[in-house]
């Protein structure tokens, strides 16, 4: 990689791990008429939907540095790892981390879609080296 890629997935991964601290910080959200409208203090994660759509993006983006696994997967390590050592390691003793279904809901959202995409990026990597070997499958004899 070059200085200006390498540059480009440094930054990569610090927005991976500063978007898992906003979507711990942004989970406990409720419709209570404090922050959001007043439904009836209905719990609104919608840090799982931002980390639905923000987590694929990343890992896309870090494909397009260089197209291996590690490297796309990168942007899912960061916000793993941030959100393990927030669950680990609490500031000031204050609960990030709740426990109940918003927790698993943002987990799931964050990391599937990003898992696909990881998927995605091992298929087009060995699409890519069967071409440059000439032993890519014809379908037939």
């Amino acid at each position: 990689m070059t200085g200006a890629q390498r540059l480009r997935y440094t930054g990569l991964l610090a927005l991976s791990a500063l978007l898992g601290v906003y979507e711990l910080f942004f989970l406990p959200l409720r419709l209570d008429g404090t922050v959001l409208p007043n439904l009836g203090a209905v719990p609104f994660p919608v840090s799982a939907v931002v980390a639905g759509l923000t987590m694929p993006w990343l890992v896309t983006r870090a494909s397009k540095i260089k197209m291996r696994p590690a490297v796309a997967g990168g942007p899912l390590f960061a916000w793993l790892a941030t959100l393990f050592v927030f669950v680990v390691y609490v500031p000031g003793g204050d609960l990030i981390v709740i426990a109940d279904w918003r927790t698993l809901l943002l987990l799931v959202a964050g990391a599937f879609p990003a898992t696909i995409k990881i998927g995605d990026v091992l298929a087009k990597a060995a699409v890519q080296r069967a071409a440059q070997t000439g032993t890519g499958s014809t379908g037939g004899r």
